[in-house]
């Protein structure tokens, strides 16, 4: 049973919303970036008055019980046993890949990610002068997965860094047990360091897919792994910017932690009491938010499979939905969507995914059917 709301809109126009000022003025429905439009849970809202409360908005540390209760999840919903000194703390994850890239190759080294994927797993590359590595997902059995042979066959003397997104952004795919071993096994054999982008990984809406952090499937891989994680997409609180690092590799963490005193600012207070509020007292909230969004995805793909030319397979995790548009053969997808009234992200963003759209169904049921109501008169 849903006792929280999630069902009534929140208006949030003029309040210089990313998702919502980027169609100001315009009967267009935002549903592109990674932002879903429900309130925060209460107890992270209380937090935040707490902090107002105090008056002086200096420089605070982390609370010790933030990292108490981080490995208590990562323990109780990983099983993945870390010690409290293996975590650093971070205002983002973005800063944290910036960071990764840094430390583990150096200015002409390739780095290695699988296409399409979130934006600055790219954009970071060329930033800091390496050289990216693209090896495309490939789809089997009804979801899209690691390709080993050509991950294998793509790796050069050159190749530092493999960049993973699980649960994967876009596509929704939970990678198994399995298969992460396999790309372990295969960066130890290279001395490869691996970054895990673990950002979703409670948000998984099959309540048979089970997450696994690369790190904790054996020591070895652990060594040679930096995994990001965050409380920012689960309890819809990416403004506020916390995320931490695991980083088992002492001398790892070590570059790691001094490059981040270097070039990173401090957590702001309302973004670390806001985690913990996520974390210690957040879950009944987020177990009825995965009920809720769980409804939108069935909503959704029976919806858009009954469209020509449109494809969305079932998603094992995320509020991103990944739509197959190729065999529509529909020009300028992005804004033909957007004259139906609806904004979408599209494939383009995500590198080599040409043909695709990815759409956020984190919003309220009445606001998605109407998106679906305005895509079906338009392409139906």
């Amino acid at each position: 049973m849903i006792t929280y709301d999630f069902d009534t809109p929140i208006d949030r126009t003029h309040t210089l919303s990313e998702k919502w000022e980027r169609y100001a003025g315009r009967d267009i429905i935002p549903m592109w970036v990674a932002d879903m439009d429900f309130a925060a849970a209460p107890p992270i809202l209380e937090a935040m008055n707490r902090i107002t409360a105090q008056q002086v908005l200096g420089y605070t540390r982390i609370p010790p019980e933030l990292t108490e209760v981080a490995i208590e999840r990562l323990r109780n919903r990983h099983q993945w046993e870390v010690p409290a000194e293996w975590i650093v703390w971070l205002p983002g994850l973005i800063p944290g890949i910036s960071l990764t890239y840094m430390i583990a190759s150096a200015q002409g080294d390739e780095v290695m990610t699988t296409v399409p994927v979130y934006g600055p797993f790219m954009k970071i590359p060329v930033a800091t002068q390496r050289n990216l590595i693209k090896v495309p997902l490939t789809f089997t059995h009804n979801r899209w997965t690691l390709d080993f042979d050509a991950i294998e066959a793509a790796i050069t003397p050159r190749t530092k860094l493999f960049i993973l997104c699980n649960p994967y952004n876009p596509g929704g795919t939970v990678f198994t047990k399995a298969e992460l071993e396999k790309l372990g096994t295969i960066c130890a054999a290279h001395n490869i360091t691996i970054c895990s982008d673990e950002i979703h990984c409670d948000l998984l809406l099959d309540p048979a897919v089970q997450h696994t952090s690369i790190a904790s499937i054996s020591p070895e891989i652990a060594q040679q792994t930096i995994t990001l994680l965050s409380p920012s997409k689960t309890f819809n609180i990416p403004g506020l910017g916390c995320s931490f690092a695991v980083i088992p590799n002492n001398d790892t963490r070590k570059k790691f932690t001094q490059l981040r005193d270097s070039l990173v600012p401090m957590i702001s207070p309302y973004a670390s009491q806001g985690a913990l509020a996520a974390y210690r007292d957040g879950g009944e909230w987020h177990a009825q938010l995965l009920q809720y969004l769980r409804r939108n995805h069935d909503y959704l793909l029976e919806a858009i499979n009954t469209l020509p030319g449109f494809v969305m397979h079932p998603h094992a995790a995320t509020y991103l939905a990944w739509i197959d548009v190729r065999q529509s053969g529909i020009p300028d997808i992005d804004k033909a969507f957007e004259n139906a009234g609806v904004g979408i992200s599209e494939g383009k963003m995500f590198f080599d995914g040409a043909g695709f759209i990815r759409l956020n169904f984190g919003t309220q049921f009445s606001l998605l059917q109407e998106a679906v109501t305005r895509i079906k008169t338009h392409f139906g």
